[in-house]
């Protein structure tokens, strides 16, 4: 079975930088894609960074030039380099992840999600 393993989630002051890393394991053919969502209390999902297969990262607009996101092919794992953090960016942070397990199927994974903080 694929698994999402996140980690790097704390509490950061404003200003401060955080890193968070999420590793797939399991049945894994290949990785389309790989994500970062987070979610605020009393607020939707919503995407921060994508980094697909054969195309540029993209990110929410709140985040462009704060965060980065790279991966790591050979471990399977993607990460995700924030800077500036601001209260804002307060909220529990979920990697994503479209694999492709054989031939036929492809499917999305999600993590169990990291709480970032960020206050004073």
């Amino acid at each position: 079975q694929v698994q999402l393993v996140e980690s790097g989630g704390g509490l950061v002051q404003p200003g401060g930088s955080l890193r968070l890393s999420c590793a797939a394991s399991g049945s894994i053919f290949s990785i389309n894609t790989m994500a970062w969502y987070r979610q605020a209390p009393g607020k939707e999902r919503e995407m921060v960074a994508r980094f697909s297969s054969g195309a540029l990262p993209n990110y929410a607009d709140s985040v462009k030039g704060r965060f980065t996101i790279s991966r790591d092919n050979a471990k399977n794992t993607v990460y995700l380099e924030m800077t500036s953090l601001k209260a804002e960016d307060t909220a529990v942070y979920y990697c994503y992840a479209n694999i492709r397990i054989n031939f036929l199927f492809a499917y999305d994974y999600w993590g169990q999600g990291t709480q970032v903080t960020v206050s004073s």
